[in-house]
Parts: C-alpha cells; sequence; structure tokens
C-alpha cells in the first residue's frame, strides 16, 4: 500500500467495500449528510491496492464480494497491521458465518439497509477509535 487515503481530520473516515453500486452510492450519500468521508471500492483487491489507509476511521466491508470475502479481506488487512473497528454487512448471515464474525469481533449489520443500525455501529466504532 503506497498512495494514502487519510482524510481532512474534520471528517472521520469511512472505507466502503461493497460491489453494489446502488449501496455503495446509497450509503456514500447518506453519511456524507453525516458529516463523514466515505471512500468506497468494488472489492477487496481494489482496497488492498488502493494504498495506506487512515489510522482513524472505521470500514464497512461488504461479506460477498468478488473474489476475496469480507472476512478473508479484514483477515488480510489486520494481518498488515490495519486495526481500524470493522462492520461487516450481508444479507441473511447463516449460524456459521454469524460465528466467524464474532470470533474476528466484527458486527453484522444486515441488508437491506432499511433502518439506521449501520450508522449507528459506524459512529459508535469511530468513538472507539479516537
Amino acid at each position: 500500500m503506497t498512495a494514502s487515503l487519510s482524510t481532512p481530520e474534520s471528517r472521520p473516515a469511512v472505507i466502503l467495500v461493497d460491489d453494489d453500486p446502488a449501496v455503495a452510492h446509497a450509503v456514500q450519500f447518506s453519511f456524507d449528510l453525516e458529516g463523514l468521508d466515505v471512500r468506497s471500492f468494488r472489492d477487496a483487491e481494489s482496497l488492498l491496492g488502493a494504498g495506506d489507509l487512515p489510522t482513524k476511521g472505521c470500514l464497512i466491508i461488504d461479506y460477498h464480494l468478488p473474489g476475496l470475502d469480507g472476512l478473508g479481506l479484514l483477515e488480510r488487512l489486520r494481518a498488515a497491521d490495519v486495526r481500524l473497528p470493522a462492520v461487516l454487512i450481508t444479507t441473511n448471515p447463516r449460524t456459521h458465518l454469524r460465528a466467524r464474525a464474532a470470533a474476528a469481533g466484527v458486527p453484522i449489520i444486515e441488508k437491506p439497509l432499511l433502518t439506521d443500525a449501520l450508522l449507528t455501529a459506524v459512529r459508535g466504532a469511530l468513538t472507539r477509535n479516537d
């Protein structure tokens, strides 16, 4: 990771990895209104090749990504010493996925994102990351 994804100090960084453009746009739009700086990536490889991540912020990772899945991406980030708090988003998570996410210390927010649960989880993660 060489290029920098750092954000202005006044806006908390949210790194979103989701291959669905509609979800990415909706999250980016609503979080922008909340004063959050969202950077979107369509898959794990795009994020891994993007450069250095901010030291403060939050990751939102879709579980169902092309190539490496969301928890695999998180494992790679942790192995690279990225310690940003993370939230996993997915549709209808099964028991084994819930167990894997719990073991990784990552909350799951279920799609469709119809409530403010994702924003609440991200705000909580950003507070813990200060």
